[in-house]
């Protein structure tokens, strides 16, 4: 799943709509994966083939030297079969995902500069694909200001999108909604500047 020029001109769009009835400044991350797991698929293949050898000792008479080859090959074969990203993600519990992807939007959060505005109204909109996964982070005078539960409808909402197979109207729709909480929220300054370029950061 990946976004067209023309759906991230749509995005866009959205952003500069918000931005005109709220000081807040807002950022929207894509990131296709938060994690890449390869440790994990390993971790898990080589507990698996820790399971080999005791059925071999118990019920067959094959040497030791046998026994510790089919566990060699065994471990093998199931790095090799959790190669593949999605086989990977399917043995990563959901709480570590959603940890990972957290940890993930915290840096994005601080490398865009939403922690750095002047008046501290930051508003990340993160997407992690692979993970399924999608947050709202906001900065100080936000996070007074709103009640971290009204961001959940948001986060729902987007995450069914991405799961429709439709990212560009779920990414135009949690700005619009954004906008909405913000307009009273964080209402616009006489002397606001648009801090930082209103885009979709794919990564």
């Amino acid at each position: 799943m990946t976004l067209t020029k023309a759906e991230r001109d749509t995005v866009v769009a959205a952003i500069g709509r918000a931005e005109a009835i709220t000081s807040a400044e807002i950022v929207v991350v894509v990131d296709r994966i938060a994690g890449s797991w390869r440790s994990w698929s390993m971790v898990v293949a080589l507990l698996l083939a820790l399971a080999v050898p005791w059925p071999l000792i118990e019920w067959t008479s094959f040497a030791t030297r046998t026994i510790f080859a089919a566990q060699l090959l065994v471990a093998a074969a199931l790095i090799v079969l959790f190669l593949p990203q999605a086989t990977r993600l399917k043995l990563v519990p959901r709480p570590l995902r959603r940890r990972r992807g957290h940890e993930a939007a915290l840096r994005e959060f601080s490398a865009r500069g939403l922690s750095a505005t002047r008046d501290r109204t930051g508003v990340l909109i993160y997407v992690a694909l692979a993970e399924r996964y999608a947050e709202v982070m906001t900065d100080t005078a936000i996070s007074e200001a709103v009640d971290p539960d009204i961001w959940r409808k948001v986060v729902a909402d987007l995450i069914g999108a991405i799961a429709a197979g439709d990212l560009a109207q779920g990414l135009t729709a949690a700005v619009d909604q954004a906008a909405a909480i913000l307009a009273t929220a964080a209402p616009p300054r006489d002397d606001d500047i648009d801090e930082l370029e209103n885009r979709v950061i794919v990564i």
